[in-house]
C-alpha cells in the first residue's frame, strides 16, 4: 500500500502546485508566479526580484531593468527602435515600489531622471546631487498612420484610442485630456499631476512605455498579441510613434548639452555656402571663356574680310 500512497501524495501535491501557479496576463517579464490568500496572482520581476501585481500594469523601471537583463530564455531583448533614443534603454536603479531613484549611473557617468526614468540633466560624475524625482505631469503621444485614400473618422478615432487606454491599460479615462486627429497625425494628450493621483491609479509613464511597445510590435503583455489599431472595423497602419514628456519643473539641461547640434548645422551652413561660392566662381569662368572666343571668332571674320 505505501506505493500507492506515495502516488497519491505526489498527485495532491501536483494538484496543489497546479492551483497555486498563475500566468501574468500583463507582463511576460517574470518568473516564478504564485497565487496569494486573496487569489490575486504575484510574481517575481525579472532583473529585480521585486514581487509585482499582476492584476495591474508594472512599473516602467522594473520592465526596463527586465528588458536589460534579458527574457525568460536568457537571450538579451534589443529594441528595434533603439537607435532613435539613445538614453532610451539603460539598466534603472528602481525603488522597492518600482518607481525610478531620482539619480540614474552607467559607471562612473550620472544623470538625474523623471517619474519617466526619462534623463532631464546633462550627464555628470558620480558627485551629482538629485535632490528629488520630478513628476511627469504631461505625457504627449504623436504618431503618424500610413498613406490613405481617405481620411479616418475623428470621432471614431477618438473613441478607439480612449475605450483602448481606459480597457486595455487600466487608465482613468480623466487622464485622457484630448486625442486630436490631423490627418495623418494622431495625437494622445494624458496629463496626471501629483494632486491628482491616488495610489489606485495607473501612472501615465507606465500606459506610455506599455502603449509604445504594443505599436511597435514588442508587446510586454503575456498573450503578446500587440496592438491591432482598426477604426470602423478598418484596419490602421501606424507608421512612427513619438513620446515627449513634459514635467512639473523645467528640465535642467545646460548649453553645452546642445553645442554638438549647434556646431553641426554651422559646419552645414559653411558647406552651403562655399559650394556656392564655388559655382558661381565656375559658372562665371566658362562665360568668360565664351566671350573671348566668341571676340576672337569676330577678329578673324574682320580680319577675312579686310583681306
Amino acid at each position: 500500500m505505501k506505493p500507492l500512497c506515495g502516488a497519491a501524495l505526489l498527485l495532491l501535491c501536483l494538484a496543489a502546485a497546479a492551483r497555486s501557479s498563475c500566468v501574468c496576463e500583463k507582463n511576460k517579464r517574470v518568473t516564478n508566479c504564485r497565487m496569494d490568500g486573496s487569489g490575486r496572482c504575484r510574481c517575481e520581476a525579472i532583473g529585480s526580484g521585486i514581487i509585482v501585481d499582476c492584476s495591474t500594469l508594472t512599473s516602467k523601471c522594473l520592465l526596463m531593468k527586465a528588458e536589460v537583463m534579458g527574457s525568460k530564455s536568457g537571450r538579451r531583448e534589443k529594441p528595434k527602435d533603439a537607435f532613435e533614443d539613445t538614453d532610451g534603454l539603460y539598466d534603472p536603479e528602481c525603488e522597492n515600489s518600482g518607481a525610478f531613484k531620482a539619480k540614474q549611473c552607467n559607471g562612473t557617468t550620472c544623470w538625474c531622471v523623471n517619474t519617466a526614468g526619462v534623463r532631464r540633466t546633462d550627464k555628470h560624475d558620480a558627485d551629482l546631487k538629485c535632490n528629488q524625482l520630478v513628476r511627469t505631469m504631461w505625457i504627449i503621444i504623436e504618431m503618424k498612420h500610413a498613406e490613405r485614400n481617405a481620411p479616418l473618422n475623428a470621432e471614431s478615432l477618438k473613441k478607439y484610442f480612449t475605450d483602448t487606454i481606459t480597457s486595455r491599460y487600466q487608465l482613468d479615462g480623466r487622464f485622457i485630456t484630448s486625442v486630436l486627429y490631423e490627418n495623418p497625425y494622431i495625437t494622445i494628450d494624458l496629463k496626471q499631476n501629483s494632486s491628482a493621483k491616488s495610489t489606485g491609479d495607473v501612472d501615465i509613464a507606465d500606459v506610455a512605455y506599455y502603449f509604445e511597445k504594443d505599436v511597435k510590435g514588442q508587446s510586454i503583455f503575456q498573450n503578446n498579441a500587440g496592438l491591432n489599431v482598426s477604426i470602423d472595423n478598418e484596419p490602421v497602419k501606424l507608421e512612427k510613434t513619438v513620446v515627449y514628456y513634459v514635467d512639473e519643473i523645467a528640465p535642467e539641461f545646460s548649453m553645452r548639452s546642445q553645442i554638438p547640434g549647434l556646431i553641426a548645422v554651422v559646419v552645414v551652413v559653411v558647406i552651403a555656402i562655399v559650394a556656392a561660392i564655388v559655382v558661381l566662381v565656375l559658372t562665371r569662368r566658362r562665360k568668360g571663356k565664351y566671350v573671348k572666343a566668341e571676340v576672337k571668332e569676330m577678329n578673324e571674320m574682320h580680319r577675312g574680310l579686310n583681306a
